[in-house]
């Protein structure tokens, strides 16, 4: 029996490279799709961060200051420096050290933000009369 045992390892080889590039062309969007929930500290709270000009930030519009050698952590978990952050408003959770600078940071993906934490600002879907600006236009009132 004479069989050509080349051709088989060269359809076989084939079927096996196109089987795993497939798997490697699939993975990150399978990744990117399933965003885990990270485990924060118990004393992490939650706000609204805007680095100003490094390491001067905002926390729901009041200013702090990062520590140094604080660490800020992106939605993918991984350091970013905090003058990328320039200009952003972006949710997070945060903690403070023992001076009360904060040290370490995470921007929050969206089934984090989704989660409760103490420290957010509460949200309403209504003003009230004195919060609103005063009309320079509107008539004097007179008592």
């Amino acid at each position: 029996m004479n069989r050509c045992l080349a051709a088989l390892s060269v359809t076989s080889f084939r079927a096996h490279a196109l089987a795993a590039t497939l798997a490697l062309i699939a993975s990150p969007w399978a990744v990117a799709q399933t965003q885990p929930v990270r485990n924060f500290p118990d004393s992490a709270l939650r706000a609204k961060m805007v680095v100003v000009q490094p390491p001067e930030i905002t926390l729901n519009g009041e200013p702090a200051r990062l520590s140094p050698g604080s660490r800020i952590r992106n939605q993918n978990n991984t350091l970013v420096l905090s003058g990328a952050l320039v200009g952003q408003e972006v949710l997070v959770n945060y903690v403070r050290d023992g001076q009360g600078l904060i040290h370490e940071v995470w921007v929050l993906n969206p089934a984090e933000a989704a989660e409760k934490r103490a420290g957010a600002a509460a949200e309403r879907n209504f003003r009230f009369s004195s919060e609103s600006a005063p009309n320079p236009n509107a008539p004097a009132r007179s008592n």
